[in-house]
């Protein structure tokens, strides 16, 4: 039997699963000790001004309160918050635009004191009891209004509130459309502002050692780039500040910034170096983290009578809320998308990443990809309908091409891919039958089945770095410690990081003993949990960590048998002579021996770091099925599936279970979730879990996941992302069926009543 095929493949349960399920699992909250002092923000209540004056003298009085932080108190360091691995080039850098507390407010929940206290009753009631003055200015809530002359300026150094804006220009769009006879199909698609949910809120507790140093332990996806950011806003070397990740509930890319770290490391020097912990609470999490950012997209193709696709114009206005976070990195995604997907002769794109006095948009899962997916394959069905022709075969006559290489990334697309994962699609959810079976319909209820299509990179290279590194330490009884920075998050990384390093070093999988908290004092350099990187990029890690350490074990099996390295071999952990099948010696004998040998006492290690210069397509697509009530402006999802070609899958069952939970919030951000704000003050108003309709179990439908396994080329297992995929084209697909059930494509999310009854009145389906 193959040693190096016993592992990768299987659907092995989760590394973690005991510790979860029996509550062992230890998070941030579990490991801070009760005597922690307790650490509150004072939010801002107006969406733009400045602060005048912060009066603590009442909030002191209270029995318990220890100290007071104001914005006026704390250094002036500006520092960037969005987790992108460091680049030692300024003008590759993220935006620094932050203050531990500012007195410029921004939007509404700026943070503009802090109050350390000794327990939680002391220090909200001294939270209530700030007193803030604030000169108020105009605000500004809508990116594009936010771009005209005379809108109120939210950053002096961005005029017309502009943080970034990208082109894309192809042929002669202009020529082009000069073409007589082509058919025009334009439209305006519109995403929400959404909030990430995870279970866990965001969370951190920070204390000084006796050697001055700062140990932050927080709820975070990306532990090594936060230590340099805290580094950054205290002013002091990134070596004084340790940042340990325990178990985590959850991220989605709001724990993809540096949140409240930096200020809560700043608050324990406040306060004597004593522990200082800092929990957000469900409202904060909604306003004063992070969001996923609200895009308008404006598109028009022009085609010939036959489908041939001539000229696009793409332009895409993305609100970023008041900070740059992530800033203009996922509108430039998304529109880069668009020639990728559907390549086009003659493009013109334009994307504008604009401030507004909103919450601060970062990363979500997905990436920017989710909005551009809406905009685009809504685009694609209603291009469709004005040709009169299938939706899947205008897809499988302009989708990308087996072929295609992308001129930035050099991703390459290998395999007949999108038509392979149609067909599963359209067998799966019976479409053809269904089709034609919800053609045609009338009466206040009807069905309606569409689909789409989705496009995704693996990992961020060559935008920015792709590093990855491991540490396999080989213990006494013949297992392995296995470290690496690239973190669990819930999604069962440590389950697949277990199962790629037992497949290369040959030993059994419950011989991987995963360490899942990194800590920056021992774990080796990792950027984190993102754009979909973790299995691709550690994959090469820990297969090269994995063959070094594999090399000292056969030389030190050399020096115990006697016989030559060359042909040994280590299989189900026993170190075998590859000419006859031979046992020799259990991996076990032989490091209990390694350790403890009088004559050759050697402790067998392996550390290595690998930097990824490749990136590799991902695709799929999604189908669903619709019922709608048309009088009662309700949609109900009947059934989804969802096929993906993330090349090889590691652990099959996890890989479903990644698929299943990204419909899941693909259906969310389809039919229910919008956080709203009130045009008069700029204040959230639904920023919690009752006003803020997230979908539960009552809103799911029969859910399928559905694969093709293409190998891919430039992978050393073969896998490439899947974590973000699955969200992506599951909100136009469901808008695609609506079109088919009713005739009327909607082209705002979410699509709830209040979209479906305007726009159902506007096509005459209903009266007011």
């Amino acid at each position: 039997m193959d040693s190096r095929d016993r592992v990768v493949g299987k659907s092995v349960k989760r590394v973690d699963a005991f510790a979860k399920v029996t509550g062992r699992a230890m998070y941030t909250d579990d490991l801070c000790t009760r005597d922690a002092y307790i650490a509150k923000i004072v939010h801002a209540t107006i969406a733009n001004g400045k602060v005048l004056l912060v009066d603590t003298s009442e909030a002191e009085k209270i029995p318990g309160v220890v100290k007071i932080i104001t914005c006026f108190d704390v250094p002036k360091n500006y520092f960037p918050t969005a987790g992108h691995p460091w680049s030692t080039d300024p003008a590759h850098q993220d935006v620094a635009d932050r203050l531990l507390l500012t007195d410029r407010v921004r939007f509404y929940g700026d943070d503009v004191a802090a109050v350390i206290a000794e327990d939680e009753i002391a220090a909200a009631q001294a939270v209530r009891a700030v007193k803030v003055e604030y000169e108020e200015y105009p605000f500004v809530l809508d990116a594009q209004e936010a771009m005209k002359d005379g809108a109120p300026q939210i950053h002096e150094k961005y005029p017309n509130n502009i943080l970034g804006h990208t082109t894309v220009r192809r042929g002669d769009y202009a020529e082009a459309i000069k073409e007589p006879g082509l058919i025009e199909v334009e439209g305006w698609y519109e995403t929400p502002t959404v909030q990430h949910c995870h279970i866990e809120n965001f969370i951190c507790y920070a204390k000084e050692e006796t050697d001055g140093r700062i140990t932050v332990v927080a709820s975070t996806q990306i532990p090594h780039i936060v230590r340099r950011i805290v580094g950054q806003a205290l002013g002091i070397p990134w070596g004084k500040v340790r940042l340990v990740k325990p178990y985590i509930g959850g991220g989605f890319g709001n724990k993809q910034d540096a949140l409240y770290e930096p200020l809560c490391a700043y608050l324990c020097t406040q306060a004597g170096g004593r522990l200082v912990k800092l929990d957000v609470s469900r409202e904060e999490t909604f306003v004063s983290n992070r969001v996923r950012h609200g895009i308008r997209t404006h598109l028009i193709s022009y085609l010939r009578k036959d489908g041939t696709l001539v000229a696009r114009k793409i332009e895409c206005f993305s609100n970023q809320g008041a900070y740059a976070s992530h800033g203009h990195g996922i509108v430039a995604k998304g529109l880069n998308a668009y020639p990728q997907l559907y390549p086009c002769e003659n493009i013109e794109g334009d994307a504008y990443t604009v401030f507004t006095n909103k919450s601060v948009a970062g990363a979500m899962r997905g990436y920017g990809i989710p909005q551009a997916m809406f905009a685009c394959e809504s685009h694609t069905d209603d291009i469709a309908r004005t040709l009169g022709v299938s939706p899947i075969q205008f897809r499988r006559d302009h989708l990308m091409p087996v072929g295609y290489v992308d001129g930035f990334s050099k991703n390459c697309n290998y395999f007949d891919t999108f038509n392979q994962c149609m067909d599963k699609g359209i067998a799966a959810i019976d479409y053809d039958r269904k089709r034609k079976e919800y053609e045609n319909q009338t009466g206040d209820i009807r069905r309606g089945i569409g689909m789409a299509c989705f496009w995704y990179n693996t990992a961020v290279w060559p935008i920015s770095l792709e590093t990855s590194s491991c540490r396999m330490v080989l213990n006494q009884d013949g297992s392995i410690q296995l470290q690496v920075g690239e973190t669990e998050i819930g999604q069962g990384a440590d389950t697949v990081y277990a199962q790629m390093a037992a497949d290369t070093l040959g030993i059994p999988f419950e011989s991987v003993h995963t360490i899942s908290t990194q800590d920056t004092d021992l774990t080796p350099f990792g950027t984190g949990a993102y754009a979909s990187r973790q299995t691709y990029t550690a994959g090469f890690s820990i297969h090269q960590t994995a063959e070094l350490l594999r090399a000292r074990i056969l030389d030190h099996a050399h020096e115990l048998t006697r016989m030559p390295a060359e042909i040994l071999d280590i299989v189900d952990g026993e170190i075998v002579r590859t000419t006859d099948g031979q046992d020799l010696m259990t991996l076990g004998e032989l490091a209990t021996e390694a350790l403890y040998s009088l004559d050759h006492s050697e402790h067998l290690t392996a550390e290595s770091t690998y930097q990824i210069k490749s990136n590799a397509y991902s695709f799929g697509c999604t189908f669903a099925e619709v019922e709608v009530d048309i009088p009662a402006c309700r949609a109900q999802v009947l059934n989804v599936v969802n096929v993906h070609d993330c090349g090889k899958l590691i652990n099959p069952a996890l890989a479903e279970a990644q698929v299943h939970g990204g419909m899941s919030m693909g259906i969310g951000f389809g039919l229910s979730e919008i956080l709203l704000f009130d045009e008069k003050t700029g204040k959230p108003l639904n920023n919690n879990l009752l006003d803020y309709k997230l979908s539960t179990t009552m809103d799911h439908p029969h859910l399928e996941a559905q694969f093709v396994e293409n190998f891919e080329p430039t992978s050393v297992y073969g896998t490439k992302s899947l974590g973000e995929p699955p969200t992506c084209s599951v909100a136009p697909a469901i808008r695609n069926a609506i079109l088919q059930a009713t005739g009327v494509g909607i082209d705002t999310l979410p699509l709830r009543p209040h979209t479906l009854f305007d726009t159902f009145c506007e096509a005459g389906l209903i009266k007011k």
